[in-house]
């Protein structure tokens, strides 16, 4: 919400309708339409292929989602924007620490949104942060996330109170101190998936997107026809073992109440992103998952 109060973002926002509802919420908190468009089969990130078809007149930004921490087609992207003069405010929440082949991938776009929620690889237990490049910008934002306070008589926005609290930032510093050992566990968990779920027949694997340093922050997988049972029959299995996985992202955000009548939400216009939702799957993911946890989940999957 800040971010895009800081851009002066305002008419419509091209997005992804397969993110958390946190992305699109963000829009229309700021009176803003969201304008949904299909995704990438391969990387499940905003298809740059489809994002001209739907800039209008109103149109004044884009909000890609580097989903699962697997960074967009950053390079596509901003051509488009350049050619169109839009802004780009990167929903970065599953990136923390993710690079590309041109350094950290929150330094591309206009602005990039970090979450530290508690289910993120480094966290705050809430909060978050945006990434800028210029001193005068910060300043902007600083106002708007302390109601746009000055000084003791001084105001000069309509800001909120978007501040991170001292306990919030003093884990995070903590956090900090054991945060290369977290990805480092994270990164032998995700290897240990790939290669034991690579010969289970209708189990695929995402593959990355060109980071050249991942996260590990998510293990997606797509559970697809040649599974011998269905992607809801799978996670009721697991669930009833005590193993919670999560459809993640399903249902789509285009087909919540709040969206589902805009035209873009229509599930023809997003066909890769309703097949995605249907058939995805998150596996459990952090560093303090043990190797017998690990076996049983492969287990549960691998033996049907």
């Amino acid at each position: 919400m800040t971010a895009l109060q800081a851009l002066r973002i305002t008419g419509e926002v091209i997005t992804t309708p397969y993110s958390f509802v946190a992305t699109a919420h963000s829009l229309l908190w700021n009176g803003i339409k969201p304008v949904f468009v299909d995704i990438d089969p391969n990387t499940l990130n905003l298809d740059p292929t489809k994002i001209e078809a739907a800039i209008t007149p109103q149109t004044t930004a884009i909000m890609p989602v580097h989903c699962y921490g697997h960074p967009c087609d950053v390079e596509a992207i901003q051509k488009i924007a350049d050619t169109y003069n839009l802004k780009i405010i990167y929903d970065a929440a599953h990136a923390f620490g993710v690079e590309d082949v041109q350094g950290s991938v929150l330094n591309h776009g206009d602005l990039a949104v970090l979450s530290f929620h508690a289910t993120k690889v480094f966290n705050t237990f809430e909060g978050g942060a945006i990434v800028c490049p210029d001193a005068k910008t910060k300043q902007r934002i600083d106002h708007l996330k302390n109601f746009g306070i000055v000084d003791e008589v001084t105001v000069v926005a309509p800001g909120i109170n978007g501040k991170m609290s001292e306990i919030n930032a003093a884990f995070g510093l903590l956090q900090l101190q054991h945060i290369d050992q977290a990805l480092a566990r994270s990164k032998e968990i995700d290897a240990i998936y790939r290669e034991r779920l690579a010969d289970v027949t209708g189990i695929q694997c995402l593959c990355d997107a060109g980071e050249t340093v991942a996260n590990y922050s998510y293990f997606p997988i797509l559970v697809q026809p040649e599974y011998p049972i269905t992607r809801d029959a799978l996670y009721q299995k697991l669930k009833d073992q005590g193993i919670y996985v999560r459809r993640y992202f399903y249902p789509l955000i285009s087909d919540f109440p709040m969206y589902r009548g805009l035209p873009s939400a229509q599930r023809g216009n997003l066909p890769v992103a309703v097949d995605a939702a249907s058939k995805v799957l998150c596996l459990p993911i952090y560093p303090a998952l043990t190797h017998p946890d690990l076996d049983r989940v492969i287990k549960e999957i691998s033996e049907i």
